[in-house]
């Protein structure tokens, strides 16, 4: 007599409502059988590719016009007679400070305006000191100290500029404090010329600039990095949940169908595999910002990152899936054909897996903490395990051949992966929420 294990996976009455029902699969082996009851699927999905292109296109625009209107102002000192009069051809230094550090979101201008800020203060400081001292030794000895001065100071520098934590915050900070003791110091080579002065006044111009571009910056339509960074996190999570389930969905219709062509979905997957250079990018930028809407400061942007990086984990299995499944088709079709193996628990396990990303992405989207839910995250991931487990029995083993053996644990093996990342995901949102302070999740009081 066969033996039967069965396995059920309730439905919690609290859940979402779903927006359409995912249909009961049984999971039918020689030796096993397990009941999978459907999972709810959230109603918040992100931004279509198209609605996301027009979005970026009008953050351009404001971007643009922002430029130009810094640029209108700083044009002032040039067109205003009394102003020009008190800065004169100084003033290119304000329009020079306007191009070089307006950045498309306020952090990134804020970051570079302290860099730039920063190295023109230390570099004209040093520059002036090393100017004057050449002009009070004088003849051979001003070029002589002069000349070692800047080779000095250009090769520390510099040295110091390769630093992989200095180049990644402050590169533009100490080219720009190069650059301004280099102007300085050579300048001094001319005992005429008030050095001091020069340099004050050339500072108090690129201030000026500076201010011209915050205040544009921040109160002018303002593009924050970290709400694009927010933003590009949580649309993850909703892509990455609907690759892995219709990669999965995609599994039995290849097979029955015994089609030619793959899902072109994994695209989704590259795409969040090349972000760690972006997500770098925008979290030093959302550092700099101040407080604003729903973050506030010493924000934990850390955290994003390390969200990040196992969101770039969890798609490179899930690509790897794909692969698996496309490489696989010739063997698992014969097992289908056999009636060996029936495969529809991945079709099962991938509506699990999107509704635990969806929920987690619409967590961090409402900032919610997710708690209560983790626990019962966790236990739905552990049953997935479980199910995963009994997808190939010792006795199966036996009736196979070595082809087909590979291709099933091939890919048994790498959706045990992709769960152990979601549980990551999992407790790492889990943690955001009490570093962020995220509001409490509220349950409706029925009548």
């Amino acid at each position: 007599m066969e033996s039967t294990h069965v396995i059920s996976i309730s439905n919690e009455e609290d859940s979402v409502v779903p927006v359409k029902e995912v249909k009961t699969l049984q999971f039918l082996f020689r030796q096993n059988k397990i009941h999978s009851s459907p999972a709810p699927i959230t109603t918040s999905y992100p931004k279509d590719n198209k609605q996301k292109k027009s979005d970026h296109n009008i953050r351009k625009i404001i971007h643009s016009i922002k430029v130009g209107i810094s640029l209108v102002l700083v044009s002032l000192l040039y067109i205003l007679n009394p102003l020009f009069e008190q800065v004169g051809e100084n003033a290119m230094w304000a329009l020079m400070t306007v191009i070089v550090i307006f950045e498309f979101s306020a952090g990134a201008t804020l970051g570079k305006g302290f860099n730039r800020g920063i190295g023109t203060v230390v570099g004209g400081g040093l520059g002036c000191l090393a100017a004057i001292l050449a002009q009070c030794i004088g003849g051979i000895g001003s070029s002589i100290i002069i000349g070692t001065s800047v080779f000095i100071f250009g090769s520390v520098a510099t040295y110091f500029r390769l630093v992989p934590s200095i180049k990644n915050k402050y590169d533009y900070g100490m080219m720009v404090l190069i650059l301004t003791f280099n102007l300085v110091v050579v300048s001094g080579a001319h005992p005429g010329l008030k050095v001091w002065d020069i340099a004050r006044e050339r500072f108090l111009i690129i201030l000026m600039g500076f201010i011209v571009c915050i205040c544009v910056s921040l109160f002018v339509f303002p593009l924050w990095a970290s709400d694009e960074f927010h933003d590009s996190i949580i649309s993850r999570f909703h892509d990455l949940a609907n690759t892995i389930e219709g990669c999965l969905e995609e599994c039995c219709k290849m097979i029955d169908e015994n089609e030619n062509q793959a899902s072109d979905g994994f695209s989704v997957c590259k795409s969040v595999l090349n972000s760690k250079s972006k997500d770098e990018s925008l979290a030093n930028f959302a550092k700099w910002e101040p407080w604003h809407g729903k973050f506030g400061f010493c924000y934990p942007w850390e955290k994003y990152l390390k969200i990040g990086e196992i969101l770039r984990e969890l798609a490179a299995f899930i690509l790897a899936v794909g692969r698996c499944l496309q490489a696989s088709k010739q063997p698992t079709a014969s097992l289908r054909e056999s009636n060996l193996v029936q495969l529809e628990p991945c079709e099962a396990i991938g509506s699990r897996l999107a509704w635990t990303l969806r929920e987690l992405g619409d967590s961090m989207k409402q900032m919610m903490k997710c708690e209560a839910e983790a626990g019962t995250f966790l236990a739905k991931l552990k049953v997935l395990r479980t199910e995963l487990s009994l997808v190939i029995s010792t006795s199966m083993v036996a009736q196979l051949e070595n082809e087909e053996v590979l291709a099933i644990a091939s890919l048994v093996f790498l959706l045990m992966e992709v769960v152990e990342k979601v549980e990551e995901l999992v407790k790492e949102v889990v943690e955001l929420g009490d570093i962020a302070r995220f509001r409490n999740h509220v349950t409706p009081v029925s009548s």
